[in-house]
């Protein structure tokens, strides 16, 4: 069978069951609904904006922040009116997040690499913090720093002498989000790796290795800001002594307000990211239920208008909110994939 004669039969069978879901579940939803990542949010929000201004045929999607693995777990609860199309990530889709979407009967999801984004840890504008490596944000929040005992340090100056003698205050997200899992894999676990035992460790118990590196402290040191990146914003730039953690383009839109803390010396600038220069750079990603584009009015055309240079590109909408444009050959698979309706190889993912 031919990949089109697939995706005729899958359309067949998408519009038979959302139609039997959305009438047990009283009735039927035309609007495009996207939950997920409150980093992408803003560029699928624009996207969703533009969407309608193009296709006034069709209702404006809904496009609601509730962190990657909280939209995840919502997209792939089943299939119907009532559970959302898509969802924006701040971190690839995982094996077990796959499992769980088949398990309520979700077969088949389109993965978009929307952009790049740079994984900042900022300050007030008005601030001076010099710079950080991964190994000093690790043994700043780590609640066991290399499994040596609770951590004791108060000011950054006792994590590192060269840095100020200020009280170690990060304002970061919470678990259920994907920058969270970003920051402990580019900050945690680079930092806590960095200590040839804890490589070791890994190797000989990966539960251990994981608990002493990613788990932080509970005592203030770092506190949890919600999903809403616009209010950690808010709190560094009032307290020129905190630090918070989000994407590169909550400081590309608040420059007024903050600005980016060096790592290794690197500035998160557009140019950095994109090259990947900037240590802490990571991939940005729309999922969608194949099931869902043939039933739910408006999808294909809103896939074509994400999926395409003048809204992705390095000139595109999307870069003047502070989206770093993913590598050409990226852009141009995404373009193919969104047009084609392919499903992702859910075998690559781990």
């Amino acid at each position: 069978m031919t990949q089109h004669a697939r995706l005729r039969v899958t359309a067949g069978i998408a519009v038979a069951v959302l139609a039997l879901l959305a009438g047990c579940s009283g009735g039927s939803r035309t609007q495009i609904r996207i939950v997920g990542s409150s980093t992408v949010y803003p560029f699928t929000t624009a996207v969703a904006e533009q969407f309608k201004r193009k296709w006034q045929q069709f209702p404006a999607p809904i496009v609601e922040s509730t962190g990657t693995g909280g939209g995840i777990k919502l997209m792939c609860a089943g299939l119907g009116a009532q559970f959302p199309d898509a969802a924006n990530a701040s971190r690839r889709i995982k094996a077990s997040e796959i499992a769980d979407c088949r398990n309520h009967g979700v077969k088949g999801l389109i993965e978009l690499q929307v952009g790049v984004d740079g994984l900042v840890v900022a300050q007030a504008r008005s601030a001076d913090f010099p710079g950080l490596t991964e190994r000093d944000v690790y043994l700043a929040l780590a609640a066991n720093p290399f499994g040596k005992g609770p951590n004791r340090a108060t000011l950054w100056s006792d994590v590192n002498p060269a840095l100020p003698a200020i009280r170690i205050e990060v304002i970061g997200p919470p678990p259920t989000s994907g920058t969270r899992d970003s920051f402990n894999e580019l900050y945690m676990l680079k930092g806590c790796n960095s200590e040839p035992a804890m490589q070791a460790l890994k190797k000989q118990d990966e539960t251990a290795h994981k608990q002493i590196c990613e788990k932080v402290r509970e005592d203030g040191a770092f506190v949890e800001g919600g999903e809403n990146d616009n209010l950690i914003v808010q709190k560094i730039s009032a307290n020129p002594n905190a630090l918070g953690v989000f994407g590169y383009s909550f400081v590309e839109e608040n420059s007024d307000r903050v600005k980016d803390v060096p790592l290794h010396g690197v500035r998160a600038s557009y140019d950095n990211i994109a090259s990947g220069t900037f240590p802490a750079s990571r991939p940005l990603y729309l999922y969608v239920k194949v099931q869902h584009v043939p039933a739910v009015r408006g999808m294909r055309e809103f896939l074509a208008e994400y999926a395409r240079e003048s809204t992705w590109g390095r000139k595109g909408y999307l870069a003047r909110k502070g989206l770093v444009a993913a590598p050409e050959a990226v852009r141009r698979a995404g373009e193919a994939l969104a047009r084609d309706l392919t499903p992702m190889d859910e075998a690559s993912v781990t």
